[in-house]
């Protein structure tokens, strides 16, 4: 799904943040990407994305180099990016109105219809995220975790075969906050759905990655993996198991700054 060959990249006048670095990301796997403040996971993000692009090297998604964003890549940030004077309902039929200019591949192209099932699209995912009862409501009339899912709905309903995310949870409260990891990850799992999630959180690495990548600090020219049994999974926090895995996480982590 994703191959990050030889990949370099570098901001103008600094050091570079990967350099020949190379990672393989299978179709519905979930990673989860974390390292200290400032090692690059949101410019991965951005890269994986195809809103920045290597200063040398490569990196291929769905078998095709990456030159520009990619139609079939949803990304969900932390700020929800909903637009203010829209109800939810036009905020998650927005991606659909857009392709009526640009069509599905992403190139400009003439005026497209919106596809004859957009609205049973629209209201599936309003339904299956909980929101259909505000869908005529404003973000800011309703809750973080209601727009977050809105965000969420947006991306689904254009039928993503990546999901990348930047810390979308973090500004969320607890049980909130679990509630969308554990149905983002069910997504993920019904659809074959490749997900690559930013976090500084350890918990949250450890329930949404399957995989989780490590970013130092520094120069990332090695990828540091830890392969992680407790995806998904809800487990008692006094697990031995669970514990060790953290406990892993957080040593490497301590090692990276």
């Amino acid at each position: 799904m994703i191959q990050l060959d030889s990949l370099t990249f570098r901001y103008a006048n600094k050091p570079p943040i990967f350099q020949e670095f190379n990672w393989h990301v299978e179709v519905g796997d979930a990673w989860s990407v974390i390292g200290a403040s400032g090692c690059g996971k949101t410019t991965l993000l951005y890269l994986l994305g195809g809103l920045l692009h290597p200063s040398t090297g490569r990196i291929v998604v769905g078998g095709q180099e990456l030159t520009g964003p990619r139609p079939r890549t949803g990304l969900i940030l932390q700020d929800y990016g909903l637009l203010p004077w829209a109800t939810l309902r036009e905020n998650v039929q927005l991606g659909l109105r857009i392709r009526r200019f640009y069509g599905p591949d992403g190139i400009h192209a003439p005026r497209e219809a919106l596809p004859v099932n957009a609205k049973e699209r629209v209201n599936f995912w309003l339904e299956r995220l909980g929101i259909e009862k505000v869908a005529e409501s404003y973000p800011g009339q309703v809750s973080g975790g209601q727009r977050q899912r809105a965000a969420i709905a947006r991306t689904l309903v254009l039928e993503p075969d990546l999901l990348l995310m930047d810390e979308p949870f973090a500004s969320l409260d607890l049980p909130t906050r679990e509630s969308l990891q554990e149905l983002v990850y069910d997504l993920h799992g019904e659809g074959r759905l490749t997900m690559v999630t930013v976090t500084h959180s350890i918990e949250e690495a450890a329930f949404l990655g399957d995989k989780i990548l490590i970013l130092q600090n520094w120069i990332n020219s090695v990828p540091e993996i830890i392969r992680n049994s407790y995806g998904g999974q809800k487990v008692d926090l006094s697990d031995g198991g669970y514990q060790q895995m953290c406990a892993h996480i957080r040593a490497e982590l301590k090692e990276t700054v």
